[in-house]
C-alpha cells in the first residue's frame, strides 16, 4: 500500500523507495535571438544621450556664471586680488596669532607691514623705473627704427621689413586721426575707467583686510548656508582651492623675485643703470605670465641692449636671460610651486588667450590661477571623497565608542572574539548566524513534518 508522502514524490517526478519513475524533462532555454545586441546598442546610446544633455547644461551654467563674473569685473577682480594678497599675508598673520597676538593686533601688524615693505619698494624701485621708461621707449622705438639696417648687416632683405614697419606706422597714424574725434568725445569713458579703477583699489585694501582678521569665520557662514551633508565637501573644496592658489600666488612672487634679481644685476653691469630699472621691474611682473613673460621680458632687454650697447652686449643680454630662465624653470620652479603650478605649458597658453579674449589684461593674468585651482579640484576631487567619509560616519563612531589603546588603535570586542557565557566553544560569534544551526532546525522541521504525514496514514489505515 503506498503511503501518502509517496503519493507526492510521484506527483513531482521523483524516484520512491523500491520503485522507478519516468524523468521528467526539463524546459529547454530559450535560444538567444538578435534582439539583445540591439537592445545592449541601445542601452548605450541612451547613456550616452543623458551624458551628454548633463554635460550640455552643466556648460550652459558654467557659461552663465562667467558672463556674470565678467559682467561685474569691478567687483570680481578686486575680490580675487584680494584673496591674492590674503595668501601672501595669512603665513604671517597665523604665525603670530600662534605667538599669542589676537586677531586684531595680529592683522594690524601683517597690513602696516605690507604698506611698509610696498612703500619702500615704490621709493626704492618703482619710482626710478617710472623716470626711466621715457628712455626705455626711445630705446625700443630706435631698434624698430634700426631694425632694417640690422637685417643688412646679416645678409638680410631689409626692404620688407622697412615696408612692414611703415605700413605699420602709416595705418596706425590714420587710424589715430579717423578716431581722434571718437576718442575725444569718450573723454567721460576715460573718466568712468579711473573711478572703476580707484573704486577696485579700495574695495581690494578693505577685503584684504577682513580677510586677513576673519577669512576662517566667514566660510564659516557660507557653509552654514548649505545642507549639512555639503558642508564637508565644501570645506574640502574650500582648503584645496586656497591651498593651491596661496601656493600660485606665493610662488609666482618668489620666482619673479629671483628672475628679476638674477638678470637685474647682470644688467646693471651691462647697460645703463636707468634703463636696467624699468626692464627689473617688467620681469617681476612678467613672472605672473608663465610662459609668456618671460619670453617677452627677455626679449624686450636684448633689443635695449642692443640699440643702447651694441651686438655684442645683446647677445650677452640673451645669454644671461637664457640661463637665468632655465635655472628658473628646473631648478626654483618645481620646487616652489609644488603642485600648485602642474600644468602643461600648452594649457597654459591656451588659458592665457582665453583669459585676454574674455577678461582682457586682468584676465590673462587671472587664467592661469584659476585654471590650477580648477585642476587641483579635478584632480583631488575633495567633492567625492568625503561625501563617502560621511556614508561611513556611523561605522566611525560606532568603532570611536569603543575603547581605544594609548596610540589610539581600536580593540577588539570580547562580545566577538569570545563566546557568550552559556554558548559553547565552538559557536559562531553573537549576532552572527551559524549555518549549522540553521542545518539542525532544517533537518527538525523536515522531522517533524514526515512524523505528521506517518501518522496521517495510521489513522487512515485504521479506518
Amino acid at each position: 500500500m503506498t503511503r501518502p508522502w509517496e503519493w507526492s514524490l510521484l506527483k513531482r517526478g521523483r524516484k520512491p523507495r523500491g520503485g522507478s519513475a519516468a524523468p521528467v524533462e526539463q524546459p529547454s532555454p530559450p535560444p538567444a535571438t538578435a534582439a539583445e545586441p540591439a537592445a545592449e546598442r541601445d542601452g548605450v546610446l541612451v547613456r550616452m544621450g543623458n551624458m551628454s544633455w548633463r554635460l550640455l547644461l552643466i556648460g550652459v551654467v558654467a557659461a552663465l556664471i562667467l558672463y556674470g563674473l565678467v559682467y561685474i569685473r569691478i567687483v570680481t577682480i578686486p575680490v580675487i586680488l584680494a584673496v591674492f594678497v590674503t595668501a601672501l599675508l595669512m603665513p604671517s598673520a597665523n604665525w603670530m596669532r600662534r605667538k599669542g597676538l589676537g586677531r586684531g593686533s595680529s592683522t594690524a601688524v601683517a597690513c602696516v607691514g605690507a604698506l611698509v615693505v610696498l612703500s619702500g619698494v615704490i621709493t626704492m624701485i618703482v619710482q626710478p623705473a617710472v623716470s626711466g621708461f621715457s628712455g626705455l621707449v626711445d630705446s625700443v622705438q630706435q631698434a624698430v627704427d634700426d631694425l632694417p639696417s640690422y637685417l643688412e648687416t646679416f645678409g638680410l632683405n631689409p626692404d620688407l621689413a622697412g615696408t612692414t614697419i611703415e605700413a605699420a606706422q602709416s595705418e596706425l597714424r590714420s587710424r589715430m586721426q579717423e578716431d581722434w574725434s571718437q576718442w575725444v568725445s569718450q573723454a567721460w569713458v576715460a573718466g568712468t575707467t579711473a573711478l572703476e579703477i580707484l573704486f577696485g583699489l579700495l574695495l581690494m585694501i578693505v577685503l584684504t583686510v577682513y580677510f586677513v582678521h576673519s577669512g576662517d569665520l566667514l566660510m564659516e557662514w557660507v557653509r552654514s548656508l548649505f545642507p549639512r551633508r555639503s558642508r564637508v565637501s565644501i570645506k574640502a573644496a574650500s582648503e584645496v582651492a586656497y591651498g593651491v592658489m596661496g601656493r600660485y600666488v606665493r610662488g609666482v612672487a618668489l620666482v619673479g623675485l629671483i628672475d628679476a634679481v638674477g638678470i637685474g644685476l647682470f644688467l646693471v653691469f651691462l647697460i645703463d643703470p636707468g634703463l636696467a630699472i624699468p626692464l627689473v621691474v617688467l620681469t617681476f611682473i612678467g613672472a605672473f605670465l608663465p610662459v609668456i613673460g618671460a619670453f617677452l621680458t627677455g626679449l624686450l632687454a636684448a633689443m635695449v641692449a642692443l640699440v643702447t650697447e651694441g651686438w655684442i652686449i645683446a647677445v650677452l643680454v640673451v645669454a644671461v636671460v637664457v640661463v637665468v630662465q632655465q635655472l628658473e624653470s628646473h631648478v626654483f620652479a618645481p620646487r616652489v610651486y609644488g603642485k600648485a603650478l602642474d600644468l602643461p605649458s600648452a594649457v597654459v597658453l591656451l588659458a592665457i588667450t582665453v583669459g585676454g579674449i574674455i577678461g582682457s589684461v586682468a584676465g590673462m593674468f587671472l587664467a592661469t590661477p584659476v585654471v590650477a585651482v580648477l585642476a587641483a579640484l579635478l584632480r583631488n576631487r575633495p567633492l567625492v571623497r568625503p561625501a563617502a567619509a560621511g556614508d561611513s560616519g556611523g561605522a566611525a563612531s560606532a568603532g570611536a565608542a569603543a575603547p581605544s589603546g594609548p596610540a589610539g588603535s581600536a580593540q577588539p570586542d570580547p562580545s566577538r572574539a569570545q563566546a557568550a557565557p552559556g554558548e559553547p566553544t565552538g559557536a559562531a560569534p553573537s549576532g552572527r548566524p551559524d549555518a549549522g544551526a540553521d542545518r539542525e532546525r532544517a533537518r527538525g522541521s523536515a522531522g517533524v513534518s514526515a512524523a505528521g504525514a506517518r501518522g496521517r496514514g495510521g489513522r487512515g489505515r485504521s479506518e
